[in-house]
């Protein structure tokens, strides 16, 4: 039973009154600390660093946070211990640990956001400058190798990259992430912009180009990728306060990289967010999370920071105390609900990933043998995507629509309508994040026609 005072049971439903789908972002989780700890390196496990299993601790708070309706873990670790000379082979007993916590969680149904936390830099060495990009693209080359088959295990690039060029940044990820589709694997991919990954800076430009500019220049030839941002509460957005400014603060600085990635058609992640205990904070926590939830076109989902066994009573953790739920974990249980392995989720053409077009009234034109991408966690069963579609023929000849589910086409057809028409498709396979393609294949144009295809919304329906 959790102990908690009249004023944290008013405020809890406040909270649960504000939150219209629980359930409208398919990853919601923590950050598992612990393995990144410690300056000292490599260092000794259970001294210097700790990786937060029950294999290595009594760690067992994995389960606590699964039953809450977590299903996303964000997990620290530093590349100096994996790798302990660059471009050598991984260290045995530090692979086999972070491979021993991975699989536990992905075994009770979890996913996993691997997260090198360097901040683009390898020892004192920055990435780009006297650590070489060959040798960043050589360490994620071996990671994805390692863990390329299980798409419960997502890619993140590198925390909170800071004080280097930006375009010097682009560059190196660049790099990582051609090295990880050339291993064959289709994870999905996390790019964190630079000046600490701050949402509310991804427009400035104290720190150089800003991220606003310079980000879109990332290439993901795998088209499952998402932009990763941190985005604390307190005065300056660094997370070292247990103060939160106001209650609509989250929302508030999140603006700015919402608008951006709907107008680029892109997604976003947070990754690290958090506050202290108060009323004001808690109110600023589920704010956030509100504010992700009103935009889930272009939000995948979030994960707190942070959780571990480490933490005793540092003022932003979750780590429940004696049993009882910390403010935090009240703030955000309302925006948890049941870790369901399904969503029903419709996908905007003008926000998916193109290839070719422009826009037209309600959708997106392709043109030039064109496509659209977008990512999908599928559950394991049947489901049915519904492509919402029109067309120009030209030559007596209706555009050629291609639909494929992780490169595998599940249904093609010549779209004969002028207007908006649904065409259903169906795709059958194991749970997992899917690139969904949509292709036009047969352009052409005469002297007075020109055959394009447009497409409204891509929806996908449990089974």
């Amino acid at each position: 039973m959790k102990k908690r005072s009249s004023s944290w049971m008013a405020l809890g439903l406040m909270l649960c009154g504000t939150v219209a789908h629980a359930d409208a972002l398919p990853y919601r989780g923590v950050n598992l600390a612990g393995a990144e700890f410690g300056s000292t390196f490599p260092g000794t496990h259970g001294t210097h660093y700790i990786y937060p299993d029950p294999a290595y601790t009594n760690y067992t708070t994995l389960d606590y946070y699964l039953a809450k309706g977590m299903n996303t873990f964000r997990f620290p670790f530093r590349w100096e211990r994996l790798q302990p000379t660059r471009g050598a082979a991984f260290n045995a007993a530090e692979l086999s640990r972070l491979r021993t916590t991975v699989d536990r969680i992905v075994g009770k149904g979890g996913y996993v956001l691997l997260d090198p936390h360097n901040y683009a830099r390898y020892g004192a060495g920055v990435i780009g400058g006297s650590v070489p990009n060959a040798d960043f693209a050589d360490f994620w080359s071996r990671l994805a190798q390692e863990f390329k088959n299980n798409p419960r295990i997502f890619f993140g690039l590198m925390n909170e990259p800071h004080s280097m060029r930006t375009e010097q940044w682009v560059t190196a990820a660049n790099a990582a992430i051609q090295a990880i589709r050339a291993t064959g694997a289709t994870n999905l991919i996390l790019v964190p912009g630079n000046a600490w990954s701050g949402a509310h800076s991804w427009s400035s430009s104290w720190y150089g180009t800003p991220n606003a500019v310079a980000m879109l220049s990332i290439q993901d030839p795998g088209n499952n990728m998402a932009f990763e941002v941190h985005q604390y509460l307190d005065g300056d957005s660094s997370g070292t306060s247990s103060s939160c400014v106001s209650a609509t603060i989250g929302g508030q600085r999140m603006q700015n990289f919402t608008n951006w990635l709907r107008a680029n058609g892109k997604r976003g992640f947070l990754g690290e967010f958090g506050g202290g205990r108060d009323s004001v904070c808690a109110a600023a926590i589920g704010d956030i999370v509100s504010h992700l939830e009103a935009n889930a076109d272009v939000y995948l989902g979030w994960t707190y920071w942070a959780g571990g066994p480490w933490w005793g009573d540092y003022f932003s953790t979750l780590e429940p105390l004696n049993g009882a739920d910390r403010p935090q974990m009240d703030a955000l249980e309302p925006h948890l609900g049941t870790a369901s392995a399904c969503q029903r989720r419709t996908y905007e053409a003008e926000n998916m990933t193109r290839s070719s077009g422009g826009t037209v009234t309600g959708g997106w034109s392709l043109w030039g043998n064109g496509y659209m991408s977008t990512s999908h966690d599928f559950p394991s069963g049947t489901s049915t995507l519904a492509v919402t579609a029109s067309g120009d023929p030209a030559a007596g000849v209706w555009p050629h629509m291609v639909v494929s589910v992780g490169g595998v086409r599940v249904g093609d057809v010549f779209v004969s309508s002028r207007t908006w028409t649904q065409y259903t498709f169906t795709f059958n396979g194991t749970a997992g994040n899917r690139e969904i393609r949509v292709a036009f294949d047969n352009d052409t144009r005469t002297a007075t026609e020109d055959r394009n295809l447009k497409v409204d919304k891509v929806v996908v329906d449990c089974p």
